[in-house]
């Protein structure tokens, strides 16, 4: 099953797909915010394209586990996104998504820009988020079958 993970932010959003198998998560890209309408419908353009399953929007918590102003504007942009998806869609709890996507990025490439690494830790924090829903739902077996 092919899952799409995505990490809304206010200025951009990070989106990752995983394999067909719904086993491994990748970075795919990032777009600009500029319309809730349009980014929703580039969201499901991409489920379209990619013959998606299953939608799991990240949903930023406070460490101590509560809802603040971030995440009540990804709910209701996730609200939208519900109501006119195919696909089902799932929150997902992202904290600590940024911290574990910076040090997956520093430790897999070289310099860049802030600009740019800001931008990819975006993408590669929305496969962390899904990532750990993959891993969830579907725990690798040894030896695989």
């Amino acid at each position: 099953m092919r899952s799409l993970g995505l990490d809304i932010g206010d200025k951009r959003i990070g989106v990752a797909l995983s394999d067909a198998l719904g086993i491994l998560a990748s970075p795919l890209l990032i777009f600009e915010h500029t319309s809730d309408q349009a980014d929703i419908t580039a969201i499901l353009d991409l489920v379209k394209k990619h013959s998606v399953e299953c939608i799991i929007v990240g949903i930023p918590r406070s460490l101590n586990g509560t809802l603040g102003r971030q995440a009540e504007k990804v709910s209701a942009f996730t609200e939208i996104l519900i109501g006119k998806s195919p696909v089902p869609v799932q929150f997902r709890d992202e904290r600590l998504t940024t911290v574990t996507a910076k040090d997956l990025h520093e430790e897999s490439s070289g310099k860049k820009s802030t600009r740019t690494k800001k931008i990819e830790y975006d993408a590669m924090a929305a496969a962390v988020i899904l990532q750990s829903f993959l891993n969830e739902t579907r725990p690798l077996e040894y030896p695989p079958e």
